[in-house]
């Protein structure tokens, strides 16, 4: 599957808990078929405190976003800022990502 989505690209959520919110792409997992948005899909994680030759790290809960899939993301148009499908487009023998609702070149 190409990487329709990449790091550092703004996207909106369409479906789930956090629908309609927009942010930016933290992390691609692409054999996972994830996505990590920041600060979305927040996670509680319990976590005990440890101790490492560099300090000591406390525990308790820690809030951090979690995955979504990929298929509950869409890109966000640069010109209109609603969210658009993806195509490619090949100028001077380089692939291009092209946002569907206005033509924009994505990269």
């Amino acid at each position: 599957m190409p990487a329709r989505i990449r790091k550092g690209d703004q996207v909106m959520i369409i479906s789930g808990k956090d629908r309609g919110k927009t942010g930016t792409v933290l992390a691609v997992m692409p054999k996972k078929e994830r996505v990590t948005v920041e600060g979305l899909n927040m996670i509680k994680r319990h976590q005990r405190p440890t101790q490492t030759a560099a300090g000591q790290q406390g525990g308790g809960v820690i809030e951090r976003e979690g995955p979504i899939h990929v298929s509950n993301v869409m890109l966000v148009d640069p010109k209109d800022g609603k969210p658009t499908r993806i195509g490619i487009a090949i100028e001077d023998g380089k692939r291009l990502r092209v946002a569907k609702r206005s033509g924009a070149h994505l990269d």
